[in-house]
């Protein structure tokens, strides 16, 4: 028989609300990384990072990666795939990657990378208090393209007029374009918009470009252009247009110009916000760095190709000079 005791007990145990019990972590923590393009080498370095702060790959993390090959569209998809897998932590590479997985979870830690303005973009309140699931590391859009346009106007003849090359789709080249734009006017320089979403729109682009009159070019290299960055450069240099980027790979890859953050250093610090989070800090309580570290490169061997001279102090400022 029952005591009435243990009915009573019952009873109130039945009464009581539930309440709801976060998930525990695994034993072994899993990281996503989401990216609209997903640069090898840059996803060693993170690796290598989190390896560094005791964090071994296979032992005591695992990293999920999901690549959109340059293609905004297929991210919603990517990060729910993510998110059923029950990643720990979400590293978004760059706006559109960064958009997604704020759309698609509340919950889910996210640290950003490669993303111009996150206030503007609608990611996080503020820099110092980001108020939600997102914080990171981020550049503010105003400098970096000023940048490359003084160096171009530098070294073309009476600069003008620039084509801004960017991913139509992507609200965080839109606002480096903007910027840039903005900055260019106050040189004198005059932009034309050449929204673009794939290489087949690149032949058209570049001929309304050169209709235009644009002396040199400027790409908004983000995840997608990257990828896109071959039939780019063919077709810039066919044209015998001076190329200026934000990221070093354009330059690398046949560019004239890149300055933008040393995305090495953007990638360990990625990596540092990822074990913050690991070990139990809240993202709305971490501010969002700015990228700190610039880096100018300079490809000479692409100057000698278009006939152009780099002056002597352009060259003393160059942290990597490809000859």
């Amino acid at each position: 028989m029952v005591s009435r005791r243990a009915l009573l007990i019952g009873a109130t145990v039945l009464a009581a609300p539930r309440v709801a019990v976060a998930q525990p972590r695994s034993a072994v923590p899993r990281l996503g990384v989401l990216a609209q393009d997903v640069q090898p080498g840059l996803l060693e370095t993170l690796r290598d990072e989190l390896e560094r702060l005791g964090y071994v790959e296979g032992k005591g993390i695992v990293t999920e990666v999901r690549n959109a090959d340059g293609r905004s569209d297929r991210l919603p998809a990517l990060v729910a795939d993510l998110l059923r897998l029950k990643v720990d932590v979400i590293v978004a590479v760059n706006t559109p990657a960064a958009k997604a997985a704020q759309n698609a979870t509340q919950a889910v830690p996210i640290v950003i990378m490669r993303v111009a303005d996150p206030v503007k973009a609608g990611l996080v309140r503020s820099l110092a208090h980001p108020g939600a699931n997102v914080t990171g590391v981020s550049f503010l859009p105003d400098v970096l393209g000023a940048k490359s346009i003084e160096a171009l106007s530098q070294v073309v003849p009476s600069l003008s007029r620039v084509a801004a090359f960017y991913k139509g789709d992507n609200p965080g080249a839109l606002l480096v374009v903007t910027e840039t734009e903005r900055r260019s006017a106050e040189l004198g320089v005059r932009f034309e918009r050449f929204p673009v979403r794939d290489p087949s729109d690149f032949p058209d682009a570049f001929t309304a470009a050169a209709r235009a009159g644009a002396q040199a070019v400027f790409v908004m290299d983000d995840g997608a252009m990257t990828h896109m960055r071959g039939p780019f450069l063919k077709l810039s240099s066919q044209r015998s247009l001076p190329v200026a980027s934000i990221y070093k790979d354009f330059a690398e890859a046949g560019g004239l110009f890149a300055y933008g953050p040393d995305l090495d250093h953007v990638y360990r610090r990625a990596a540092y916000y990822v074990v913050r989070v690991l070990k139990g800090a809240k993202p709305s309580e971490l501010p969002v760095e700015q990228a700190d570290r610039l880096h100018f490169v300079v490809n000479l061997k692409s100057a000698k190709a278009l006939g152009l001279t780099i002056p002597p102090a352009l060259l003393l400022r160059a942290n990597q000079v490809i000859e």
